[in-house]
């Protein structure tokens, strides 16, 4: 009898170590990400597979099956097309054996859930690995700013810098998606250490710390979304409110300072200024395809005639590349080249998996939403004494923002951290018995 709480603890330590892993694996690359998957959801299918079989779903499990099966679906069709037109180099079988390693993310929002809900992660582990990870991260970019190389010997590029992750110029996006998991470490998990009377200088520290390695990684959006969730807690959080008078100083210092003393940043920030006056203008007056647009607004664009050719089951993941060219409507003199996706999740998953795959993601956001952000501040639920959902409610609306540039959605790196951050969340919902069984 001993044994059997030994073993569990074990476990425990066990798959705690493997989430805390993530953030590192984000830094080191799509294939140790993707190996990190596998080696969660398969030593967590050996171990519990009895118990993984007889998994309760509920509205959203069920949501979150449509969608993939969607995504199959969809895949069998355009594979079917493209192997009826006889269009061999686009590879007969390329969708669908795409769609069939996307049910890896899948795999990992269900295990997390089990694993989270099962008490089977310390979550712990992960915050103070997010810490690190995105403190290391900041500091890269401090010494690849003064040294014009990283610790590892990369140079950045223009107005950007890439840290540790080289010619990928992704460093502000990932201080934006694991800063937050900083500011929440120590309040949540060092009580007993008596750190409350340093909070406030701790935190202010991380603040700034962060938004001068967002400013001059270059990467704007992130550096935007990051304001944004922080101030959205500032004011849904009466006991962080005393913050805010603090945080928009150090911001207008930061900010100002750096804006006046840096050409690259000063530069940077007015480009993206002319860049949205220039796209509201055309915007307002419908002329989408003016020579002066942005590329930014050209690739949003080129959607709308993308997605016309498969309005309701879309074109299969990952295949806007090839639609793209082949819609109805395309500028004569347009000498712009379709891009690999619409830099947007929401215009990417109506081409991709059309208006019905749209339905069911629009769905599984708000009932995420409902759960959480709703329940929490605007019901009167048990959720409210949960503090522990609170970063990874903001970070999954940061995420799923409509009104932004993104990556794709479908590649290992934005896919891995969004089911990563709904499986925790479902997780602990399910765990604190936060989610009635109707739901």
């Amino acid at each position: 009898m001993y044994l059997i709480p030994k073993i569990n603890l074990n476990k425990k330590i066990f798959f705690s170590i493997i989430l805390a892993a993530f953030p590192f694996s984000f830094i080191a690359g799509n294939m140790i990400i993707n190996i990190n998957i596998l080696l969660i959801v398969f030593s967590a299918l050996i171990i519990f597979w009895s118990s993984l079989l007889n998994i309760k779903f509920f509205f959203l499990d069920k949501l979150i099956l449509s969608y993939f099966f969607l995504i199959l679906f969809t895949a069998l069709v355009n594979d079917f097309y493209f192997y009826s037109e006889k269009m061999a180099w686009r590879g007969y079988f390329g969708t669908i054996t795409k769609s069939i390693f996307f049910l890896r993310y899948l795999f990992l929002y269900f295990i997390l859930r089990f694993l989270i809900e099962k008490n089977f992660i310390n979550i712990k582990y992960f915050f103070l690995s997010s810490t690190i990870a995105v403190l290391f991260v900041s500091f890269d970019i401090f010494y690849q700013f003064f040294n014009g190389k990283d610790i590892f010997g990369f140079a950045g590029q223009g107005r950007k810098l890439s840290g540790p992750f080289g010619n990928e110029l992704i460093a502000g996006g990932f201080i934006q998606r694991y800063a937050l998991f900083a500011f929440f470490l120590i309040p949540l998990f060092f009580k007993e250490k008596n750190f409350n009377k340093y909070i406030k200088y701790i935190v202010s520290i991380l603040f700034t710390i962060f938004l001068i390695s967002l400013i001059l990684s270059g990467n704007r959006m992130p550096t935007i979304m990051f304001l944004f969730y922080t101030f959205m807690i500032m004011i849904f959080q009466k006991n962080v409110r005393k913050f805010f008078v603090p945080f928009l100083i150090i911001f207008s210092l930061i900010f100002f300072t750096l804006f006046q003393t840096n050409h690259k940043i000063r530069n940077n920030f007015l480009n993206l200024y002319a860049q949205v006056s220039t796209i509201s203008s055309l915007a307002t007056k419908g002329d989408f395809f003016n020579k002066q647009s942005p590329q930014y607004l050209k690739e949003f664009t080129s959607f709308y005639h993308t997605w016309l050719i498969n309005k309701y089951i879309g074109g299969g993941i990952k295949n806007f590349r090839y639609y793209c060219h082949e819609r109805s409507y395309i500028p004569k003199n347009e000498k712009f080249v379709c891009n690999m996706h619409p830099h947007n999740y929401y215009l990417e998953i109506l081409i991709e998996t059309g208006l019905i795959g749209f339905l069911f993601i629009l769905l599984i956001f708000s009932k995420i939403i409902y759960l959480t952000f709703v329940k929490k501040y605007f019901l009167n639920s048990n959720i409210k004494n949960n503090v522990l959902i609170i970063p990874l409610m903001f970070l999954f609306l940061a995420e799923i923002f409509p009104i932004k540039s993104t990556g794709s959605f479908f590649t290992t790196g934005n896919s891995t951290y969004l089911f990563l951050i709904m499986g925790l969340i479902v997780g602990i919902l399910q765990r604190e018995n936060l989610i009635e069984k109707k739901n």
